[in-house]
């Protein structure tokens, strides 16, 4: 499904919000050893407003279902997205706390991620409007930091509508072949797809997921990114070389800048190297939200990439 020829992507996320609290330290503390940390950031994040922002940078018309507490956090994170350009009026306002997440990043820009729930955990069903913002979009972003009886219901409501369906798989569960059978793209990273599948190799697990969902694209890193559908030919795009700063939140705007260039009828090898470029320009910046690019940032950076390798011919 996708807009008018020169329509705005329509995008629409249903996940999480959350306050990040990000330490930085020489390297990431081993089981009981205390670590000193070089300083404390706190940035709006969550892989449902990540997600949301990435996309609405990339030139996506977002709207954003989910819920914050009513503190200090919240009001941070609606900020964050209002000035990002994303529709808040699915994001609701609940009695328990914004949900946070507490991330350690080291030297080399490795980070880990404890997810504290919070108000998300009290997103258990879709309203009328709900339904109608994700039905009435090209394309609905999926994670798994929200019950999953939701995300399972709002994939139901875009599979119905014609809407495509990119999951996340993250935080990695099981997933069950109910919520399977509507999804369109599974875009996990590759210990994700590892983890689901019990195949170390990342081209193993891809091929093995295939046998679950019609597509997948799994993530790698500074190796780019590797896509399959059933009965096509692999295809895989390597990632610029570029300085490491943070890693928080890459996949998040590689998913968000891919839903917009798949709802805006690019090629698949196009909409993955565009999105590749997004996420290259994320990781040489600090924090979720805050590192992820601007679609004229992403265009000339791409573009940049396209003469480059032509020159190289």
């Amino acid at each position: 499904m996708s807009g008018p020829a020169g329509a705005a992507a329509r995008i629409a996320v249903v996940g999480s919000c959350n306050m990040d609290i990000v330490a930085f330290a020489p390297h990431l503390p081993a089981p009981g050893e205390t670590v000193t940390g070089q300083r404390l950031l706190q940035v709006p994040g969550g892989k449902g407003a990540n997600q949301a922002v990435a996309a609405a940078r990339a030139g996506g018309d977002v709207v954003m279902i989910g819920a914050v507490g009513d503190d200090a956090f919240g009001g941070l994170v609606r900020a964050s997205l209002q000035e990002a350009g994303v529709n808040v009026s699915g994001l609701r306002v609940g009695p328990q706390p914004t949900g946070t997440a507490h991330i350690t990043v080291d030297s080399a820009g490795s980070n880990t991620i404890v997810v504290i729930p919070g108000a998300n955990a009290a997103v258990v069903d879709l309203t009328d409007a709900d339904r109608d913002a994700i039905g009435n979009s090209d394309v609905l972003l999926l994670q798994l930091e929200l019950p999953q009886a939701v995300v399972t219901a709002a994939a139901a409501v875009a599979h119905r509508a014609g809407t495509t369906v990119l999951l996340t798989p993250a935080p990695v569960r099981p997933l069950p072949a109910e919520l399977l059978a509507l999804i369109d793209l599974l875009v996990p990273n590759e210990h994700e797809a590892s983890q689901l599948t019990g195949r170390a190799d990342a081209q193993d697990a891809l091929d093995s997921l295939l046998a679950q969902v019609p597509a997948v694209v799994v993530t790698l890193g500074a190796a780019g990114c590797s896509y399959r559908r059933r009965a096509g030919a692999p295809i895989r795009v390597g990632a610029p070389a570029v300085p490491v700063v943070d890693t928080t939140a890459a996949g998040d705007t590689f998913t968000g800048a891919l839903a917009v260039a798949l709802a805006e009828g690019k090629t698949v090898p196009g909409a993955l190297r565009w999105a590749t470029s997004a996420a290259g320009l994320s990781v040489q910046h600090e924090g979720a939200a805050t590192s992820m690019p601007r679609r004229e940032q992403i265009d000339a950076f791409a573009q940049g990439l396209e003469s480059a390798v032509g020159a190289g011919r």
